[in-house]
């Protein structure tokens, strides 16, 4: 993973809105309806190379696939491990119970969540990793026709996989999670052995504490986010950490957010994690202030922080001048060295759903590579 040696890289979260008319394809295979597999890989291809063509054109230095073949980055295993199947209702977020006028009211603007969500029902195995290899062979390719040396591939983090796919079959969440850890070493390994950066998605550390694991108590939480970190942790074993990065978050919606733990309360926790890159909110108004943790915390030498310097949430554009300055105060934390400037999360999470405007997205990591850019001045001065 590079580091900022002369000049503030960038780079984001990982998913990019999706043309309609893959995000129809993606729904009709999830939904178990017919498609023609030929036209289905065709077009994901080709989304693929658009989207890298575009987040270069914009200035991102480390772009990743879009997420393009995904309906979900929280659910695509599905076709890749044994064990899941049926479909369950998701837990109504504590911060958005209290208002379903405002959950209805969003949902017009946003689209439902159509993608299934499955349980855990039988054992964890690998199944297909077919997909994998499609998707490394389409984000190499158009890496290569972009120019670009660098890039990253996301994948879930067994810890994630817990969140969304309630455990119906094994007898503890323990023996679920540490069965993912060992079902996604092979995917983790693949996408290192590509040459790709490997991103670990692990919302479980932080949103899971107000929406799937709301029931916990908040210590009770804690001591599950560390199991989580440690089966992380085991499933990249003899992986370099340098080669590795990861996403923690609150969850990518707009609303009250005042049910999100503190960072405080879990930094200990995420610093435990084996990869070196850290992604984390940073921009949205809920979370910046909490650059003051970060500057409190004994961060360890191998870290590299990539703080989110655009909120992920809004069709605002930031200024470039309010990401240098975030950029900036992160960089006097831990050196100019080790700061990427990141998104607070991704920009489609889910296929088809979400108020932020496609074109809006990429205007958005504009803003944020010409915020690099003032950034790299003022550093490098």
């Amino acid at each position: 993973m590079r580091q900022s040696t002369d000049r503030i890289l960038t780079t984001h979260v990982g998913s990019m809105p999706r043309p309609q008319k893959l995000v129809d394809a993606l729904l009709r295979k999830d939904h178990g309806e017919a498609y023609d597999p030929a036209e289905f890989d065709k077009t994901i291809k080709e989304a693929v190379a658009a989207v890298v063509a575009r987040q270069t054109a914009v200035g991102i230095d480390i772009p990743s696939d879009g997420e393009a073949s995904k309906v979900s980055y929280s659910t695509y295993m599905m076709d890749r491990l044994t064990g899941f199947g049926g479909d369950n209702q998701r837990k109504v977020a504590l911060d958005l119970a209290p208002y379903p006028e405002f959950r209805e009211k969003m949902g017009r603007m946003t689209g439902s969540q159509e993608f299934r969500r499955a349980s855990c029902i039988g054992p964890i195995a690998v199944k297909d990793l077919k997909p994998l290899e499609a998707d490394i062979a389409n984000m190499l390719a158009a890496m290569k026709t972009a120019g670009v040396t660098e890039g990253f591939m996301n994948s879930a983090s067994p810890g994630l996989v817990t969140a969304f796919q309630p455990n119906q079959y094994y007898p503890t969440h323990e023996e679920y999670v540490w069965a993912l850890s060992d079902a996604m070493k092979q995917e983790y390994r693949m996408i290192i052995d590509s040459g790709l950066i490997l991103q670990l998605d692990c919302p479980d550390l932080a949103m899971a504490r107000h929406t799937g694991f709301q029931d916990l108590s908040e210590a009770d939480f804690v001591k599950r986010a560390e199991i989580h970190v440690e089966a992380m942790n085991a499933a990249l074993e003899g992986i370099p950490a340098e080669k590795v990065r990861f996403h923690v978050c609150w969850g990518n919606y707009e609303g009250p957010h005042d049910f999100d733990i503190d960072l405080i309360k879990i930094l200990h926790v995420i610093l435990k994690a084996k990869p070196a890159g850290i992604l984390f909110e940073a921009a949205n108004s809920r979370h910046a202030h909490e650059w003051k943790v970060w500057s409190e915390a004994k961060i360890p030498d191998d870290k590299v922080l990539i703080p989110g310097t655009i909120d992920s949430c809004s069709n605002y554009v930031e200024h470039p001048e309010l990401v240098a300055q975030t950029i900036e105060r992160f960089a006097a934390i831990v050196g100019r060295e080790r700061v990427l400037a990141g998104t607070d999360c991704g920009f489609g999470t889910f296929a088809g759903y979400g108020k932020l405007d496609g074109e809006i997205a990429y205007k958005k990591l504009k803003a944020l590579a010409e915020g690099a850019e003032i950034a790299t001045k003022r550093l490098w001065s």
